[in-house]
């Protein structure tokens, strides 16, 4: 009975185990898909953003239109005056005056679309900034996971000896024996190829300063000496 509880014991915790590493696995999906809205919805504000900073320039332009059509007016009511002509002056002021409440709608207008562009980029630059906050971390997240991945592996197959590696580093020994049994023949063969050819002994006298060159030479000139003299006599 205690054996049985020990193992859904174990059973259980493994089970526990791999349901959390299936949970961390979609965890850091679910946070990738995440960040992919947050992308898109970023997308959609901005071309949304756009639409309000053209009407914004609209504004501007037709402020700075009706700026230009009252000093135009007001150009206009002053030379009705120089002339004493005071109904058309207060025809042309009456004018003005439309002109300047609806400039004054314009400038409100124009407050509002520029506070709410500048209100809207600050969020943009926000929440791009996150964006890219949130993918260094989901970055080092998945290296990090990968390296302990890679040491596990490590661990499993190296470390602990598995079959194939043990497999793999026998061949290799193989390997190496053979190799230095080809460089022992090899030296072994040109050994007694020199043996067999009396190079070996010609090497050995060499190195024993016996019959080399140098000897041979003095024994030469110490013949000639000798003949030389001989034919004086």
């Amino acid at each position: 009975m205690e054996f049985f509880k020990k193992l859904m014991t174990a059973i259980r915790g493994g089970s526990r185990e791999l349901g959390e590493a299936v949970l961390d696995t979609q965890s850091i999906r679910i946070y990738e898909q995440e960040i992919e809205d947050a992308k898109e919805a970023i997308k959609k504000a901005e071309s949304d953003l756009t639409g309000v900073m053209a009407k914004d320039m609209q504004a501007g332009r037709e402020i700075e239109r009706l700026e230009k059509e009252i000093a135009s007016y007001e150009s206009k009511a002053i030379s009705a005056l120089d002339q004493d002509n005071e109904a058309l002056a207060g025809e042309v002021a009456e004018k003005i005056a439309e002109l300047e409440v609806e400039l004054e709608t314009q400038r409100i207008a124009k407050d509002k679309f520029s506070a709410h562009v500048n209100s809207v980029k600050e969020m943009i630059k926000q929440t791009h900034a996150k964006i890219r906050e949130h993918e260094r971390e989901i970055s080092m997240v998945k290296t990090t996971d990968n390296v302990h991945k890679a040491a596990k592996s490590i661990n499993q197959h190296i470390d602990g000896g598995s079959s194939k590696m043990v497999a793999a580093k026998e061949s290799l020994e193989r390997i190496k024996h053979r190799q230095q049994d080809n460089s022992d023949r090899m030296v072994a063969s040109e050994s007694l190829n020199d043996e067999l050819s009396g190079e070996s002994l010609e090497n050995k006298l060499k190195a024993a300063g016996i019959g080399d060159e140098s000897d041979r030479k003095k024994q030469v000139l110490e013949r000639l000496k000798a003949k030389r003299k001989g034919n004086k006599n």
